[in-house]
């Protein structure tokens, strides 16, 4: 069976000065892999650099700078010699509250970053690289592009449609990059703090696995992903949440015991 070895291989990950992008970064180049880390500042994506065990380099360059992204491209391919993964890992929330109350500013920079970002990045990889030799392609997106919630509706939008906009690619871009998606729950990354930071035990309490997310838990869906272990699966949304999307898993606990 085909493994998780990412030996040979190299990877660009975008946002990965911290949280889920760090922690793909690290769990690639544990695979073997050679990583590329990108984030808005030089200094930034070289101090991620540095706490990568393995082969890999920090790269500055803002998730929506289209000059900036060929450049990156172009060096990751030159100082490589391929580039066989990319984790369109970059978001943001800049806004909150009802989605008629954003301005435009705050709604094209969530759409911008969460959406154009990811096509701007999986296109340049595809004509440098693997509309050629093929690869693989991952998008972040969340549990909140498959449901509603209040506050931060905007945001959930541009979840929702990069969702779409992963299985789109995964059609257009067959057969020889694969294009996929993880949709993590509350994680605890610095995105997220607002969701969990002063109420984690409620969440925790309230999730069936008993926890919140931690960043390694995604980026080893991820490393699977882009890994020969799921050659044969394309335009899939995995859900990485701990029963998140399931519901308030309290009330199925009260009074009840396993084999009682």
């Amino acid at each position: 069976m085909a493994g998780l070895d990412l030996t040979g291989k190299t990877a660009i990950v975008t946002g990965a000065s911290r949280g889920i992008g760090l922690a793909t970064a690290q769990a690639i180049a544990a695979a073997g892999g050679n990583v590329v880390l990108t984030s808005r500042s030089q200094e930034s994506a070289d101090a991620a650099a540095a706490q990568v065990n393995g082969n890999a380099i920090g790269v500055g360059a803002h998730a929506t700078d289209e000059d900036a992204a060929r450049t990156c491209v172009e060096q990751t391919i030159e100082r490589f010699g391929s580039l066989d993964i990319l984790v369109n890992n970059a978001g943001t929330n800049p806004s909150f509250g009802p989605i008629i109350n954003q301005d435009h500013s705050r709604f094209a920079k969530t759409f911008d970053v969460n959406v154009w970002a990811p096509v701007l990045w999986t296109g340049l990889a595809a004509r440098a690289w693997m509309g050629e030799h093929g690869g693989s392609v991952v998008n972040t997106a969340s549990i909140g592009g498959m449901a509603f919630e209040a506050g931060i509706g905007t945001y959930n939008a541009s979840k929702a449609a990069l969702i779409h906009i992963t299985k789109q690619l995964a059609l257009e871009l067959s057969p020889k990059i694969r294009v996929n998606a993880v949709a993590p729950g509350v994680v605890r990354t610095k995105l997220a703090e607002a969701l969990w930071k002063e109420h984690e035990e409620a969440v925790s309490a309230s999730t069936a696995l008993g926890r919140i997310g931690e960043p390694e838990d995604v980026a080893a869906a991820i490393a699977f992903l882009v890994s020969d272990a799921a050659q044969w699966i394309t335009g899939e949304i995995m859900t990485i949440d701990g029963g998140q999307l399931l519901g308030d898993a309290l009330p199925f606990r009260q009074g009840a015991s396993v084999g009682g």
